[in-house]
Order: C-alpha cells, then structure tokens, then sequence
C-alpha cells in the first residue's frame, strides 16, 4: 500500500491491459481469500486445541501469537525477499512457506505436541508476511489510482468472505461433538483420555493436507501465470525532493502514533474474531453453535467493507470514519460486558462492524507525507501487524485471572487510542 509515483503507474497500465488486469485481480483476489480462510481457522483452532492438547485460556491464545508474531520477525525479512524475487516469484514463494507450515501440523497432530503445532502456525504466518507484503501494494498499483480503493475494497471482501467460510468448515470437522466429549473426558481414565485425545487431534490430519495441496497448485499456478511484474525500483528517485530536511523515518510523528495505532486495531480485530467462540462456551453456548460466531463477526465486518464503498468520502471522510468506528467498538464492548448469553455475545460480533473501517483509514494517514520514507513507513505498518500476537495473550491472561467476559475490558483503552488518533494524533507533524 505504498504511495506509488506516476511514472511506475504508466509503466504498470502500459504493460497491463483491460483483460489482464482482470485476470490478475481475479488470481490476487484468490489470494486475498487464502489469507483470509488460514488467518480466521485459528478462531476454531483456539478450542479446539485448548482440549486436544488440554490448555489453560493463556496457553490456547498462544495460537494467535505464534501466527502473528511473524509478522513482527519477517516483515523487513519479506521486502529483501520480494526485491530479490520480485512479487510474482515472491507470491509464488510464501505460498510453499505457508504449504510448509500446515505440513507441520500432520506430525503435530499425530504426537498432539502443541508447541509442534505452534511452529507449524509461525511458518504459516511467516508465509502469509511475504504475500502481504507483496499482495497489499501490488493491487495498490495494478490499475488506475482513481480505482485503488475499489480493488482494495473487493481484496478485502474476498478476505472476509473466506474467513467466514473457514470456521464453519473447520468448525464442523475439529469440534463436532465437542460437548460430549468435554463431558466423556471428565468421567475417563488417564489411558482412555489420551485414546480419545490422540482421535481428536487427529481430526486436523485430513484437512490440513488439503491446505497443503491447494496452497502448492496454487503456488506454481502463480508461478507460471501471466501476472506482469511491475517495477517500484524508481519509487524512491521520484520522491526524493520530499523532505529533504528529514533524516529518519522517526521524524514523523504520524507515523509512529498510526504504528501504534494499527498494532491495537489489529489486536481487537484479533480478539474480536478469535476468542468469540471460546466466550461463548463460557457464557453456556454449546460448541456445536458457537463455533458459527467467528462467522457472524467477519459477516459483520463484510456489511462494514460495502458500507465504507458507498459511504467513503462521499459522505463521511477517512477520519471521520475512523473516529465514528473507535467509538461504537467503545460502546459494543462495554454492552457486551454489561450484558450475558447471546445478548453479550452479538455484541462481540458487532465489534467486526466496528472494526471493519478502520485498517483502510489508519494506513493512508500514517503513511501521508512520508514522501522518500514511504516503503519503510508501510513495513512499520506491516510489523504493527504483531498486535494480533499480543493482544489475545494477554486477553488469555485476564481470562485466567477474572473471566473471559471482564477480559474484553482490554479492548477499551484501544478503541480509545483509535478515536485520538482518528481526531488528532493523524495531524502530528515535526
């Protein structure tokens, strides 16, 4: 999503006509939905593991930061990756990472060793760094940039839609009669506990090696596919007039609050999808209908994507929307709080409504008048992404201190931070 100079987006429209351009948001799109159908399996993987591998809630939380924390370790590591390759040999190149890592999760399930589980989770995400890295500017600039945010728009539907699709299908396979096992496990022996443990983990065998299959066809059908390749070598010459008088990136306060920023929307975000159903059960939600709710909270982002379509900027601006969204995720959380069963529970849903437009305002006004420091302001943003480790971790902690629903306590502070940042902290300049 850097800023891209004009004449890199002539070279991009000289080398791309109508119909490849629509073949290749077609096959960008594709991936749009892988990242967003292995990202939200981990709201099922949660529970899932929690009684596979028999957790407390800090330790099954460890499957958020295991997946996002790579994106704190990899995001520089991915542009030298994506300047060697380019993107199309760099796309290519993540989806056999990503292939790698849910390989990893046969043995794991054959030994149910979580931490193996927990390696195979960080390569998957190291996987998905590389294409983000590539994919998210890449759409950016493959078009013209009147109808950038039109193509970002549908990347991100395609990303949500696949991301309520993968809970459900994982949902039905891994916590099928995940009740009355919970039930079973309690009246067992130490030897028939592990017999039925070691069936249960050993559900994620199937579909994982589909992952794998699907991640490798599609992997060499990018390699050989006619994706252009386009050339950002000359970003940096055209705006190197911009702010001759600054000397680091850490010059620009903007930036360094939109870090910040985006680390805590991606943190709620997190949250908001991936601990909705292990807070159901608690709320005394049978698994057999909680596993549906991660769904629920990315359909409510959806309805969130067409809203900013319609809405921004004709009616609303950037930072208006930002603001506006701060303060219903405020509201959402705390009458999910003061609430119980499934009055509490929509609620955590809806925080998906609230969440959904505030990564396409963040990014545009920390990144604005970076000028020459763009690129390596948009690999601070990526980083940033590592909210979505932490966060939860510590959500799991507070769980296990108080209880899962004073736990959502965590997200108030955040949303306020996005509401100041929205307000004034954007406007921040040295």
């Amino acid at each position: 999503m850097t800023r891209v100079a004009p004449t890199v987006q002539t070279k991009a429209l000289q080398a791309t006509g109508p119909n490849q351009q629509i073949k290749s948001i077609i096959i960008i799109g594709a991936l749009f939905f892988i990242f967003g159908f292995v990202t939200w399996l981990n709201s099922v993987l949660i529970p899932y593991l929690r009684i596979a591998c028999e957790l407390n809630n800090f330790e099954s939380y460890l499957v958020a930061f295991a997946f996002y924390i790579s994106y704190l370790v990899m995001a520089i590591p991915s542009a030298w990756v994506l300047k060697a390759t380019g993107f199309k040999h760099g796309m290519s190149a993540g989806l056999v990472v990503m292939a790698i890592g849910a390989l990893i999760f046969v043995p794991a399930a054959i030994t149910r060793t979580y931490s193996l589980f927990l390696l195979g989770l960080f390569i998957q995400g190291t996987g998905l760094a590389v294409l983000q890295t590539a994919a998210n500017p890449y759409i950016t600039i493959l078009g013209p940039r009147e109808s950038a945010a039109k193509r970002i728009s549908v990347m991100g539907i395609c990303n949500k839609i696949a991301g309520a699709l993968a809970p459900i299908i994982l949902g039905a396979i891994a916590l099928s009669d995940a009740d009355a096992l919970v039930d079973r496990l309690a009246t067992m022996d130490p030897a028939q506990k592990a017999v039925e443990l070691d069936a249960l983990a050993s559900r994620v065998i199937t579909p994982y090696l589909i992952i794998v299959g699907v991640l490798l066809l599609l992997a060499v059908l990018i390699y050989f596919s006619s994706l252009p390749e386009i050339d950002t070598d000359h970003e940096d010459e055209t705006v190197a007039a911009a702010n001759t008088n600054k000397t680091s990136v850490f010059q620009f306060p903007q930036l360094l609050l939109g870090t910040l920023a985006m680390f805590l929307y991606v943190g709620v975000e997190v949250i908001a999808g991936d601990t909705i159903i292990s807070y159901g059960a608690s709320q005394g939600i049978a698994l057999t209908t909680a596993k549906f709710f991660t769904s629920f909270t990315l359909g409510a982002m959806i309805v969130g994507y067409f809203v900013g379509i319609v809405a921004i900027p004709k009616y609303i601006s950037q930072e208006k929307a930002l603001q506006v969204s701060a303060i219903l995720g405020a509201l959402f959380a705390l009458t999910a709080i003061f609430t119980d069963g499934y009055t509490s529970v929509l609620f955590i849903s809806l925080l998906g409504l609230a969440n959904s437009l505030v990564f396409p305002a963040i990014w545009p006004l920390a990144i604005a008048g970076l000028g020459r420091f763009t690129k390596i302001g948009s690999s601070f943003l990526i980083m940033a992404i590592a909210g979505g480790a932490v966060l939860p971790l510590l959500y799991g902690a507070l769980a296990d201190m108080l209880n899962p629903q004073q736990a959502y306590w965590l997200v108030i502070p955040c949303y306020l931070f996005l509401w100041f940042y929205g307000t004034s902290g954007h406007k921040a300049r040295r």
